[in-house]
Order: structure tokens, then sequence, then C-alpha cells
């Protein structure tokens, strides 16, 4: 009988990317790289769409959605603030400071003027209600 072996993707990809990756060769000042996306949940219902992001460790203020057609676009950056007291060393730094963007394309345009953005313990929640009426145009070939 051969035996099955559950094939980890993620973590091969992971090894051959970092070898190609400019990180590899560069790392950051503070801390491991940033992650280059974020996790999302997008739900929909008959009156638009509910995003979920996880983005922790940023502030509100420096959170960007913008939001174009059916193409949402959710920006962050995490900016360093390195201070020096008179006594202390930095041990160790774990702690990456930069930006992260992720853009996707909903199944049906959204409203922007109606959006709604609430975010709170490293959860942004996105609510947007889809465009009424349809933009389409039927043209006639003659």
């Amino acid at each position: 009988m051969s035996q099955l072996t559950r094939f980890n993707s993620e973590v091969f990809n992971n090894l051959i990317g970092m070898s190609t990756s400019p990180a590899y060769f560069i790392k950051p000042l503070h801390g491991e790289q940033l992650s280059g996306d974020f996790k999302v949940d997008i739900k929909e219902n008959k009156q638009g769409f509910n995003i979920k992001a996880q983005i922790p460790g940023v502030h509100k203020e420096d959170i960007h959605v913008s939001v174009d057609g059916a193409i949402v676009t959710i920006q962050a950056e995490i900016k360093q603030l390195d201070e020096k007291t008179e006594g202390e060393r930095v041990v160790r730094s774990e702690c990456y400071y930069g930006s992260i963007s992720r853009s996707f394309q909903l199944p049906a345009e959204a409203d922007s003027s109606g959006t709604k953005a609430h975010y709170e313990n490293g959860i942004l929640h996105l609510n947007l209600p889809k465009r009424v009426g349809n933009k389409s145009k039927r043209i006639d070939v003659t």
C-alpha cells in the first residue's frame, strides 16, 4: 500500500521565495520582513458586502481604504518610532515597520459614498453597500 503524504506548499514557497526575494539579501533595519498581505473575510448579502480585515499593530489614522467600482484597496502603514532613552539599549527588535497594501475585486460594484469603516482591536470592519442601478448599456450591432 502506498502512503499518502500531505504536502505543505506554503513551506515550499517560502523556501524557494527566500532565495529569489530581494529581502533575502537585504534585511530590514528592525525586525522581520512584513508580510505582503493580510487576511480578509468577505461576505455578501442583498444590501452589500461586509469585509473583515486583520491588520494588527496599526493606528486607525494610518489605514486608508479606497473603493473604485468593484475594486477595493486597503493600505496600512506601521510607523517606526525610534525613541532614545538614556541608560537604555535595544536588546532585541522583532517588530517591523513599513507599509502593506491589498486590492481585490468584488463580484458587484460598491457605492463608495455609503461605505462605513470601523477599526477596533486590530480588525478593520468595512460595510460596502451595493451600487443601485446598472451602469451597463446594451449596444445593438447594426
